[in-house]
């Protein structure tokens, strides 16, 4: 006897399989496979033009999947993808590249999607390799400059992807040696996740964003080359994160090895940043955390970690004179034999809280762990594992509060005692 399967449960069933294939085994149209429109991923052809008849097709189409497979793919000129197109390789986690060597020489694998990048060698002015518009996508490739040599100081090129629009993202990418990685200026709800790789001069750049903009697990360090020249060049030169005008960034997992200046925060034409940021680190950086300038909504950095101890000066936070925000720094840790944990300047409030300070005065010249120079100080329930000066308030010191610290040895702290200095119940080592 054959049984008939009612239609409701034959729709019900193809609806599952519908759920359960790979997000970009969609229906036929959806995507586009760059082959088709002319691509050779050989490593030597140009496919800038048959990647740009792919994003256009997908883009008249009203959205879809650029797919590119496995392969290397050369790129002498600019790419610019569509709104609500994705382009996308075969990764579906950033990949690692670390350690790979052709003939001594760092070099991206050939088991994924590889663009070898060309164009707009020796300025920085020239197209972005990408800009990705409203609700564009780059996901699941590796973008690598093979004319940057491991060597010497870097070449200069132009930013290697620009966000624009509404909600573009950046997904799953590695980045190994670009002069610039991203600029995510002028865009609403940027997200960026999943990033890897050694940006030389620039990092990510936040700028012009009036809606709240995402970064998370972003992990730059040194995998494409620790050559002297390369990594001297980079620790006077380089940084990783740098902020201008940006209402509510979060940003979260965050980490740079061996740059000049870890995460910069700078005043631009459209304004200043405030925003959340949770668990960043900055490691052997000449100084971790520079602020220029900060809203007045402040900026919440939480359980970071931060060490610095190259450099002329090294020191882990640097507070600029012409800093008129707020900055608050909680439960974050502080090593390695730097000269000061930090230097604090301007008109601005700036406060630690739980916060452990493990190294600072390496040359054993009486530096001060903490030296606020004016503005007003925040100390609280911090833990100072040196048997040193722990903190020195300068006269421009308007207002302070230093209190319920933990010191090793004796209580060291250096203030002025009048009204609007608050300095009590911090405890050393008992006698």
């Amino acid at each position: 006897m054959r049984t008939r399967i009612p239609p409701f449960v034959v729709s019900w069933l193809l609806g599952l399989c519908w759920v359960a294939a790979p997000s970009f085994v969609v229906r036929g149209g959806d995507i586009l496979n760059v082959l088709e429109f002319g691509a050779i991923p050989d490593g030597r052809t140009d496919n800038t033009a048959a990647f740009q008849r792919a994003l256009d097709a997908a883009g008249q189409r009203g959205g879809g999947v650029v797919y590119a497979p496995r392969g290397n793919y050369r790129f002498a000129g600019s790419l610019r993808v569509p709104p609500a197109v994705t382009l996308r390789g075969v990764w579906e986690s950033v990949p690692a590249h670390n350690g790979i060597r052709d003939r001594g020489l760092p070099k991206p694998t050939d088991d994924g999607t590889t663009f070898l990048v060309t164009g707009g060698a020796g300025s920085e002015a020239e197209p972005p390799f990408i800009t990705l518009n409203h609700n564009s996508t780059l996901k699941g490739v590796v973008i690598y400059y093979p004319d940057q040599n491991p060597e010497s100081e870097p070449r200069v090129y132009p930013w290697t992807i620009a966000m624009r629009g509404k909600n573009p993202a950046v997904l799953a990418v590695e980045l190994l040696n670009p002069y610039q990685a991203i600029d995510a200026s002028q865009n609403e709800r940027h997200l960026i996740r999943d990033v890897h790789g050694q940006p030389l001069r620039r990092g990510i750049y936040v700028d012009a964003i009036y809606d709240v903009g995402r970064i998370e697990n972003v992990h730059f360090n040194p995998w494409w080359s620790l050559r002297p020249q390369v990594r001297a060049w980079q620790q006077a030169h380089g940084e990783a994160f740098i902020f201008g005008r940006s209402d509510w960034q979060y940003v979260f997992n965050t980490f740079c090895f061996g740059y000049h200046v870890g995460y910069r925060f700078v005043a631009t034409s459209n304004g200043v940043c405030n925003g959340n940021f949770l668990g960043i680190g900055a490691d052997d950086c000449w100084t971790a955390v520079v602020v220029d300038q900060s809203a007045p909504y402040g900026l919440l950095i939480s359980n970071g970690e931060f060490v610095s101890f190259h450099g002329p000066d090294p020191t882990m936070v640097r507070v600029e004179p012409r800093h008129t925000g707020a900055v608050r720094f909680v439960n974050c840790a502080f090593w390695g034999p730097c000269n000061q944990i930090a230097r604090v300047a301007g008109d601005g409030t700036v406060g630690f809280s739980d916060c452990t300070f493990v190294q600072w005065d390496r040359q054993n010249e009486g530096r001060p762990a903490l030296v606020f120079e004016s503005g007003n100080a925040l100390v609280r329930g911090c833990e100072f594992q040196a048997d040193k000066l722990q903190v020195r308030l300068g006269a421009g010191v308007r207002r302070a509060v230093i209190t319920g610290n933990l010191v090793r040895g004796k209580v060291r702290i250096e203030a002025p005692e009048r009204p609007g200095v608050v300095v009590r119940d911090n405890v050393g080592d008992p006698n």
